[in-house]
């Protein structure tokens, strides 16, 4: 069983936990250790941990930014077994989680205005390094010590293991949809994709009332979809008709797809004013610029591409009319 690295401080608190030691991302066990409770800390024996598709990418270190050995997991649940003697939001025998933070810098404009998140000295849960210099480790372990100020109180009635999921792909699309007025009864709204995070978004958009459209490339999930989950309606995306059959009826799209995929065809789907939502971890996307302005109820075009809105324009596959952005698109395909 490893130790830890030259990166960790010995604390006297020790931990189990288990880690990768290089990007082929492969898990073993790991003794390290966690630093003692500050007044304002909050100590918890961690019970559940969600797997988040973004553990993935840092393991095998997709992003270029992962510090070995990685501990991941930040969909952390537990029971409170230490409270620093300043902490006032809770107590020894609570049950609370941990989410994707443990700490920012207090004093920025978004700190401030409670947006953490948005912070640009935050600290992420695992593979960062902490103010102290040490790195920080994620809930793949038996315990975590945090401030009181990113714990979370979890109601007792509800079940921890179902809770952990909450702490990162729950709140990765309950957040959009509130803050882009998704959250209202009567509307209808789509979900690409049905993982982790679509899921998560078709409970909540039910929950407050909206028609929900599962988009989806899988047919084999469309009984999950309707029957388990309670979607209005299935559609799939590579179907042609289905998706004609539902053009430009939707008030919102959340798309939570982390692999490369074409979005004009979710474009098209959405009313005029509509927002599609992007939370899946895309590494690259491929965005149509000018179908946006589709929305308007014209389309405005580059010259270039006048031979494709022909095409269309013959198909009946255009929303109201195309405009050719002659004074900036012209010169440069004559060139």
């Amino acid at each position: 069983m490893a130790a830890a690295s030259q990166h960790e401080v010995e604390h006297l608190k020790k931990a189990l936990g288990w880690a990768a030691r290089d990007s082929t991302g492969f898990l073993s066990p790991f003794n390290f250790s966690r630093r003692e409770s500050g007044e304002k800390d909050v100590r918890l024996k961690i019970m559940y941990c969600g797997i988040c598709h973004s553990d993935l990418h840092l393991l095998k270190n997709d992003f270029g930014v992962s510090i070995y050995p990685l501990v991941p997991g930040h969909e952390i649940v537990g029971e409170v077994t230490e409270v620093g003697n300043k902490v006032e939001k809770f107590k020894i025998g609570d049950k609370v989680g941990v989410g994707t933070l443990v700490d920012s810098c207090r004093s920025c404009q978004s700190c401030a205005n409670n947006l953490e998140s948005y912070c640009p000295k935050k600290i992420p849960t695992y593979g960062f390094k902490n103010t102290d210099g040490t790195i920080t480790y994620g809930g793949f372990s038996d315990s975590m010590v945090a401030h009181e100020d990113f714990v979370v109180r979890i109601p007792d009635e509800l079940p921890l293991d179902a809770a952990a999921p909450l702490l990162c792909a729950g709140i990765t699309v309950y957040s959009p949809l509130r803050y882009f007025g998704l959250d209202k009864p009567g509307l209808h709204l789509g979900v690409v994709g049905l993982g982790g995070l679509g899921h998560m978004a078709v409970k909540f958009a039910k929950a407050f009332g909206a028609k929900v459209t599962v988009i989806s490339t899988s047919p084999n999930k469309k009984e999950e979809a309707l029957e388990n989950l309670g979607a209005d309606s299935f559609v799939i995306s590579t179907d042609q008709d289905q998706m004609q059959g539902v053009m430009g009826t939707m008030d919102g799209i959340i798309d939570t797809v982390s692999a490369v995929h074409p979005l004009l065809p979710l474009l098209c789907l959405l009313k005029s004013h509509g927002k599609l939502v992007l939370v899946g971890a895309v590494a690259k996307l491929e965005l149509p610029v000018f179908p946006l302005i589709m929305g308007k109820h014209c389309s405005v075009i580059p010259m270039d591409y006048v031979n494709t809105a022909m095409e269309r324009l013959l198909k009946a596959d255009v929303k109201y009319r195309f405009v050719i952005d002659i004074a900036n698109t012209l010169n440069s395909t004559t060139s």
